[in-house]
């Protein structure tokens, strides 16, 4: 019988063509946005996964273009771990398009919408049948001059009562707005940010007036 001898360096010729292999293997890289939709001042969290070779601290370069699209900047960076994910939160301002790259390995972008903060308050939440009560609040970021809509619920739905316009609040990145309207009967009440190219369209917290 013969004998077969397999020597070492027979065994690494053997290897040499999958360590190649996986050598060749393209890198592919991916991009999420969790939530996709925030309102403003609230953070979101991009994350992704790096496939391929060379795969473990890896910088992630992630870029973002505020629309109306036009250039992207850079919006932070993170490291890949050992398996190839990673994750950066950011808090965005305005509506954007995110991309992330490793190298000249480029995730698929993703776009996440911000709408704005809307507050609303009444100056008197209990007021007599036909007392004028104010109507007053703020929309960040700041939208002056921007017109808004105060809102009352009917029973097909919220009608719009009156139309203040944003009004600049000096050294605050916010607008605010202000109207009197008579209350005769109980009702529930809205603002209403109808939304434009940089930030979606956002409600305040329904406020009720109660009149006695």
């Amino acid at each position: 019988m013969k004998r077969i001898i397999i020597t070492t360096a027979a065994v690494a010729m053997l290897a040499m063509p999958a360590a190649l292999s996986a050598q060749q293997q393209p890198r592919t890289l991916t991009l999420t946005a969790a939530p996709t939709a925030v309102k403003f001042g609230g953070s979101i969290t991009l994350s992704g996964k790096l496939s391929g070779p060379n795969i473990d601290s890896r910088n992630v370069r992630i870029e973002r273009d505020v629309l109306p699209l036009d250039s992207f900047e850079n919006a932070g960076n993170a490291t890949t771990n050992a398996t190839g994910d990673w994750s950066l939160v950011v808090k965005p301002d305005a509506n954007a398009r995110y991309r992330a790259s490793v190298g000249n390995t480029d995730a698929a972008p993703v776009d996440v919408t911000v709408g704005a903060a809307v507050s609303l308050r009444l100056s008197d939440r209990t007021p007599r049948r036909g007392q004028r009560v104010t109507f007053s609040g703020r929309v960040c970021p700041e939208h002056d001059t921007v017109t808004i809509a105060l809102q009352r619920r009917s029973s097909t739905g919220w009608r719009t009562i009156a139309s203040p316009v944003l009004a600049d609040i000096p050294n605050v990145a916010c607008s605010s707005y202000s109207v009197v309207r008579r209350v005769r009967r109980d009702g529930r009440f809205r603002a209403r940010f109808l939304g434009d190219t940089d930030h979606a369209a956002a409600n305040s917290r329904v406020k009720r007036a109660r009149v006695h």
